[in-house]
């Protein structure tokens, strides 16, 4: 997987609350490395090529295949072997969030790999991840792929998920999908991750959103006109912070932003008009 179609973030912490950031939190940590001339141009690219959302008075739905890839080093819990339970509270996590877009996700298969190299070493650009991905990948550009593993090694420490973009899939089909660590489904082990938020917020790469703080308080930000400007990721649950001189206060809550799970519960209705147009013009989803 190219660097700059990369997305990846740690998390870190508890429930909401309000005042100043507690900086003994660990906070997200991204590995995009998407600048803003590569932004800028996915952005032109988009424009021309752009296929506008149904504009139908009757709401329409779409509904997204899943394919759900178990990489474990062993058959137990601890070893990454999720349950068909915790599989499925996943995906429940991640109708919740889209809840009220249109778009929906049904699981229609699962897989489950044995392989302690894949658990450990697979991570953006390495070897092991195209090897995964290469034997694993179901579908076309519409089929949602997610791929949980253990992120194990000293390489991929603290990695908690990335993922593609849209845009991205014509140029390195079998590339597409989402990378997560296994403990962050609902009911997992990683502590005040495991809401299954983190699929959420990678998920909202994969239908087309950047974060909300791209691009800081200037430059082209995240293309949406209703997520207020930020001038860096949000840690834990700040209520009030506001990094920018522009109108309005962080938007900690949204799911492309890096609060806590707990905090985490909304997409602006910009963001989902703009993944709307995205799923259309490169996946052929209309909703």
């Amino acid at each position: 997987m190219l660097a700059s179609t990369l997305i990846a973030f740690v998390m870190g912490a508890t429930a909401a609350m309000a005042g100043p950031v507690n900086t003994t939190f660990t906070p997200r940590v991204c590995g995009t490395s998407i600048s803003e001339e590569k932004l800028i141009a996915a952005e032109k690219h988009f424009a021309q090529h752009k296929v506008e959302a149904s504009a139908s008075l009757v709401p329409l739905d779409a509904t997204v295949s899943v394919y759900f890839h178990v990489i474990s080093k062993d058959s137990t819990a601890a070893g990454g072997s999720l349950s068909d339970a915790l599989i499925q509270g996943q995906i429940d996590a991640l109708n919740d969030g889209y809840s009220g877009s249109g778009l929906s996700f049904t699981l229609v298969n699962t897989s489950r790999t044995v392989s302690s190299d894949w658990f450990s070493n697979v991570g953006p650009d390495s070897s092991q991840q195209t090897a995964m991905k290469k034997s694993l990948r179901k579908g076309g550009a519409a089929a949602l792929n997610l791929y949980s593993t253990g992120f194990a090694s000293s390489a991929n420490n603290g990695l908690l998920g990335y993922s593609t973009f849209p845009s991205d899939y014509s140029g390195a089909p079998t590339d597409d999908g989402v990378v997560f660590l296994f403990s962050t489904v609902p009911g997992g082990s990683e502590t005040n991750y495991n809401e299954g938020k983190t699929v959420t917020h990678e998920v909202g790469h994969w239908v087309g959103l950047y974060h909300t703080f791209q691009g800081g308080c200037s430059g082209s930000g995240d293309q949406v006109a209703d997520t207020p400007a930020e001038a860096s990721a949000a840690s834990g649950c700040p209520v009030g912070r506001d990094t920018c001189s522009s109108a309005g206060v962080d938007p900690i809550h949204n799911y492309m932003d890096y609060s806590y799970d707990s905090c985490m519960s909304e997409f602006t209705a910009g963001q989902i008009a703009r993944f709307k147009s995205q799923l259309a013009t490169y996946r052929g989803i209309s909703i």
